[in-house]
């Protein structure tokens, strides 16, 4: 019996913001644990299994920040496909099992996981998968349901039948009724966790939504392999209708079976989900980074970059980044989204970017941002590059704080080292390169009349932009 963990890592997670970003999304935060991000967390729970490598299905702009996660842990021959646009569950898995398909490994189960879930109980998993794979075998599409503890309202919920069948898929209640399916103990939680064989799950989509199977199988077929990832038909893809997996395939299909499970979990949704899973102090604090409080009670409070004091408050969460503060009661955690939207709907760019962007050959920092200059601090990794490109509208000075850069300044090639600097004027063609076995780190200064980042014009570039 071969299992191949499906790991779906699509998705923002806007409620977490301002630490989840579009571009640096919650499942790769380490919001647990100090070491390892949720998506790392993911694949290292099931690394202990007897289990093929991962098949990731990803956002096309988390690519290379998904690539390099997965090498950090030592994964490195995960298939990773790459979607063009969100298009649901039912899509993304769809993608996951005709990937399976093409390795020939139709027959195998898939085993659907989401990347922000949080499990300690790995023992409490692996035997309740045991269970869930000798009915998968027999074709069932199974789903994990988990025992409720406490009236959620945050979650959809499963009422189960005998033999493990699935009597009813229902929408997040309302408090009185949560109380009712918690009292019942019928109803589980509805986890987002699935296993069956990738043909079982492709024939019932064909049965029940034969317009997404019909999509996704044309967009699959037209793919093309792009270094490390799997680039899926961008234009044939978008016309993918979108659908969770419980709509399309779960609720009508006569295949369903949900196996209880037991142990701890979380999907970490919000910072109240965040704040209930975490370990308190003596006042039932949760607090990270630098924090002092005093008279402070039932709080969570984040620091990123500098110090909070949080003095005499309660049922509070404060999260601070080098460019945003949330101030909230913890019972709006929900409402998080609206000012995401806000943000939005005004053109800034905070719902997007951390001051710190991650680029896959290293990061960049905005320390400073006037009218007509920014100052930027810039970390290439070794032996990466960024792309030869040149400037409409800004001229650049480089300084190396330390290790080595190799230049391309128009038509000079130059090594600079500590302390040394270079002038790229307006309309010069240029590149940065570490050609080190260490980081490099230099400052940039930008002058001109426009410093967005779209007054870029690259002619060659080894990611493929």
């Amino acid at each position: 019996m071969q299992i191949i963990p499906v790991i779906l890592s699509g998705g923002v997670g806007s409620r977490l913001w301002p630490l989840s970003r579009e571009h640096f999304p919650k499942q790769c935060l380490p919001l647990i644990d100090t070491q390892y991000s949720l998506l790392q967390q993911t694949a290292k729970r099931v690394s202990s299994l007897d289990m093929s490598l991962p098949i990731i299905v990803c956002n096309e702009d988390h690519r290379f920040l998904i690539a390099q996660q997965l090498q950090e842990i030592g994964i490195k021959n995960a298939s990773v496909l790459l979607e063009p646009n969100g298009r649901n569950t039912a899509p993304a898995i769809a993608l996951a099992a005709l990937e399976a398909k093409y390795r020939d490994l139709g027959d195998a189960l898939l085993l659907v996981l989401p990347a922000d879930h949080v499990i300690r109980d790995t023992q409490a998993f692996e035997r309740t998968i045991q269970q869930a794979a000798e009915l998968a075998q027999g074709d069932a599409l199974v789903t994990f349901g988990v025992e409720a503890t406490c009236p959620e309202t945050g979650y959809g919920y499963i009422r189960s039948g005998m033999n493990f069948a699935v009597a009813e898929f229902v929408e997040k209640p309302d408090l009185a009724t949560a109380r009712v399916y918690l009292d019942s103990g019928d109803y589980l939680w509805n986890s987002g966790m699935f296993l069956f064989k990738a043909k079982s799950y492709l024939d019932e989509l064909a049965i029940h939504r034969a317009d997404i199977f019909q999509a996704v199988s044309h967009a699959y077929e037209k793919r093309s392999e792009d270094r490390d990832f799997i680039r899926i038909d961008a234009d044939i893809f978008a016309a993918c209708p979108e659908e969770s997996i419980d709509y399309a395939v779960m609720e009508p299909t006569r295949k369903a079976k949900v196996v209880p499970y037991a142990g701890d979990w979380s999907d970490i949704g919000a910072w109240d989900a965040l704040y209930d899973y975490a370990e308190k102090d003596i006042d039932q604090n949760v607090l990270l980074g630098d924090v002092m409080s005093e008279g402070t009670s039932n709080c969570l409070v984040r620091s990123e970059s500098r110090l909070i004091a949080a003095v005499g408050v309660k049922d509070l969460v404060i999260v601070e980044t080098a460019d945003a503060v949330l101030v909230m009661d913890k019972n709006n955690a929900q409402d998080v989204k609206k000012i995401v939207k806000r943000i939005q709907k005004e053109g800034r760019e905070e719902h997007m970017f951390h001051t710190t962007v991650h680029r896959p050959w290293g990061t960049y920092q905005t320390v400073d941002l006037g009218e007509r200059h920014q100052v930027k601090r810039i970390m290439v990794k070794p032996g990466e590059k960024l792309s030869v490109q040149m400037h409409h509208h800004r001229a650049e000075h480089w300084v190396v704080v330390s290790g080595t850069a190799k230049v391309q300044n128009g038509d000079k090639e130059i090594l600079l080292t500590e302390n040394e600097s270079t002038y790229i004027p307006v309309g010069v063609v240029h590149a940065l390169e570490n050609p080190g076995k260490i980081p490099l780190e230099l400052v940039e200064v930008q002058s001109g009349s426009y410093l967005g980042e779209d007054d870029i014009v690259r002619f060659s570039d080894r990611y493929g932009r």
